[in-house]
C-alpha cells in the first residue's frame, strides 16, 4: 500500500474553485425500525430544510422546518453543531441552524439568491446534546442514543433551492 499524501497546510483554503459539503447516513447490516425511522426522519428533516430554502425566507424558516419534522416523529436535533454558508472556504457565515432560533441576529437573516448554504440536520433518538470523544474529533450523542446525519449544498437562486451535491 502507498501511504497516503499528507494534507496542505490549509485543507480547507481553494484559490481555483469553491468547495460543496455533504453527508448521509448508511444503514450497515441489520437494523432495528428505530434506527429505520430515525435515518429516514433525518433525511426528511433535510427535505424540509431545503424547501424552506426560497429568497425571502429566513435561516429560522429553515431551522423551524427541520426542527418541525425530526420532533414530529419523536426525536431530537443536535444544537451544538450547525450547518453553514459554503463557497470558497468549506465553513463560512452564516451559521445555519437546523432548529429554531433566540437568537434574533441570526434568526431574521434573510436568504437572497446567489447565495450557497449547507443545510445538515443531526438528529438524535434521545436527547438533543453530544458531547466529543476522547480523540478530540468524534462527536457522540450524551446520552448514548442513536442519531444520523444528511447533509446537502444548496444554491439559493431565484426560483427556489437548487441542491448541488444531488444523490
Amino acid at each position: 500500500l502507498e501511504p497516503v499524501p499528507s494534507w496542505p497546510a490549509n485543507p480547507y483554503s481553494h484559490t481555483n474553485g469553491f468547495f460543496t459539503d455533504m453527508a448521509r447516513t448508511v444503514i450497515v447490516g441489520e437494523a432495528g425500525d428505530e434506527a429505520k425511522k430515525l435515518v429516514q426522519t433525518t433525511r426528511d428533516s433535510l427535505y424540509a430544510g431545503i424547501k424552506a430554502a426560497r429568497p425571502g425566507n429566513t435561516l429560522n424558516d429553515i431551522g423551524r422546518a427541520v426542527q418541525g419534522k425530526a420532533e414530529a416523529e419523536g426525536f431530537s436535533v443536535v444544537r451544538e453543531l450547525v450547518g453553514h454558508g459554503v463557497g470558497h472556504m468549506m465553513h463560512e457565515d452564516p451559521q445555519v441552524p437546523n432548529f429554531d432560533i433566540s437568537d434574533k441576529s441570526l434568526r431574521d437573516y434573510t436568504l437572497k439568491p446567489g447565495m450557497v448554504i449547507a443545510i445538515e440536520p443531526m438528529v438524535n433518538a434521545g436527547g438533543w446534546r453530544v458531547e466529543t470523544a476522547e480523540d478530540g474529533f468524534t462527536i457522540v450523542t450524551a446520552d448514548g442514543s442513536l442519531s444520523a446525519h444528511f447533509e446537502h449544498t444548496v444554491a439559493i437562486t431565484e426560483d427556489g433551492p437548487l441542491i448541488l451535491t444531488a444523490e
